[in-house]
């Protein structure tokens, strides 16, 4: 008889990890790698245009990578011509005719697999999971900080 597992860093890897690679496995069939999946996101989020230091600042905090990680994505979205910057050479980024048609796929995309893996688990446990991983969040963000 399996028993139900108690919620741990790993359990929280593994449903990350896996359900990541259900995204990526989209994402590749649109050219997309997920940190630029995210960049799009974000720029589409800030109504399709955003200045370049806030959406570093959103990135590096949400991946944990370091600001140049996140200037190489942010360039390959430009050479894609899905990001453009604003005003021409500014500080400001901008989603392309391109870009906007693409990250509409991707919200697509992630909307189909929401739908699939969380089938039927009961809304209140939707809400404890998404206290729980937000504390957990909130309080790694803090140590992180704290170095």
């Amino acid at each position: 008889m399996s028993r139900t597992p108690v919620l741990t860093g790993q359990v929280i890897g593994q449903a990350h990890y896996a359900t990541r690679a259900v995204l990526e496995r989209e994402l590749a069939t649109m050219g997309i790698t997920f940190a630029q999946s995210v960049a799009l996101n974000a720029v589409a989020a800030e109504g399709g245009a955003v200045e370049r230091g806030a959406l570093v600042q959103r990135m590096t905090g949400a991946l944990k990578v370091d600001e140049s990680a996140v200037g190489t994505t942010l360039a390959e979205l430009t050479d894609a011509g899905l990001l453009r910057a604003l005003p021409a050479g500014g500080s400001g980024l901008a989603l392309t005719d391109v870009g906007r048609a693409r990250q509409g796929r991707i919200a697509d995309a992630l909307a189909g697999i929401t739908a699939r893996l969380y089938a039927d688990i009961p809304a209140a446990e939707m809400e404890v999971a998404g206290r729980v991983l937000t504390l957990l969040k909130q309080r790694a963000d803090a140590e992180l900080a704290m170095a």
